[in-house]
């Protein structure tokens, strides 16, 4: 069931579904709660599953120029505020694991289990922070070719066969994005901080699932942090978008991963 709520001035749309457990889903960079939709039906089988829209994606507003993960993270408080929720599981996809990260940071008695889906508890290295910069740069005057082309190359040759269909869903909900959420998002995933301590210093349960050919996140990084953050890793075989690539084993993987919590 889809709700909204206020938060300074801004409304935040989120959908409710199941009993049980509560777990949190954020979407990704481009992406809304509907990148959930081939999931929550399976998980909300036995769960209480919260799916939000983030600031300048899906139906949210935007909220200036700069959506910061600590924004994004208060967005989420609101959220969870409202339907009177003290602790769940929290999942984020890319850019939704940054968000998850920062929310950890500030409330970490409230989570039973953190999952970094395809994201990392490392800021943007300089190289990634400048091309970030360009991007919002050229963004303005090129949109949708820049979109299509970014959102194209997270996936294999043989990936962009295999799911075609499910790549230009998912193409055209990237495409509805505002280029205010854009630009906000891109902002603020580059002045983000390093958020290693969040893994290494909680007892919740912690899980990273990485794409063994992630075009955005390198993968060699993603087992070192695995260890150096003694959090559980699952790898995949494919890249940046395995509610795609990898629907049967990715939703496996956070049924155990929930049960565990």
């Amino acid at each position: 069931m889809q709700k909204s709520i206020t938060f300074k001035n801004a409304t935040i749309y989120f959908s409710e579904e199941g009993k049980g457990n509560t777990v949190v889903l954020l979407h990704g960079f481009l992406e809304n709660k509907t990148m959930w939709k081939n999931i929550v039906p399976e998980l909300s089988k036995r769960n209480r599953i919260i799916t939000i829209d983030l600031l300048g994606h899906g139906k949210t507003d935007c909220l200036g120029y700069v959506h910061s993960m600590e924004l994004l993270a208060e967005t989420v408080e609101a959220v969870l505020k409202n339907l009177q929720i003290r602790k769940c599981v929290l999942i984020g996809h890319s850019l939704g694991g940054y968000v998850a990260l920062a929310f950890a940071e500030k409330h970490p008695q409230k989570i039973k289990g953190l999952c970094l889906m395809n994201a990392t508890s490392n800021e943007d290295d300089d190289e990634r922070k400048t091309l970030r910069t360009r991007a919002n740069k050229m963004i303005q005057n090129n949109f949708t070719n820049m979109v299509r082309m970014s959102f194209t190359n997270l996936f294999g040759e043989q990936s962009r066969l295999l799911f075609k269909n499910e790549i230009n869903f998912a193409l055209e909900e990237a495409l509805q994005t505002p280029v205010q959420g854009y630009i906000a998002a891109q902002e603020g995933m580059r002045i983000r901080i390093n958020r290693n301590a969040v893994l290494t210093e909680n007892n919740f349960k912690k899980l990273l699932i990485v794409g063994e050919k992630d075009p955005v996140l390198n993968f060699k990084s993603f087992v070192e942090e695995a260890k150096k953050t003694d959090s559980e890793i699952v790898v995949f075989p494919n890249g940046h978008m395995p509610h795609i690539e990898n629907k049967v084993q990715l939703v496996a993987t956070i049924k155990a991963f929930v049960k565990s919590c």
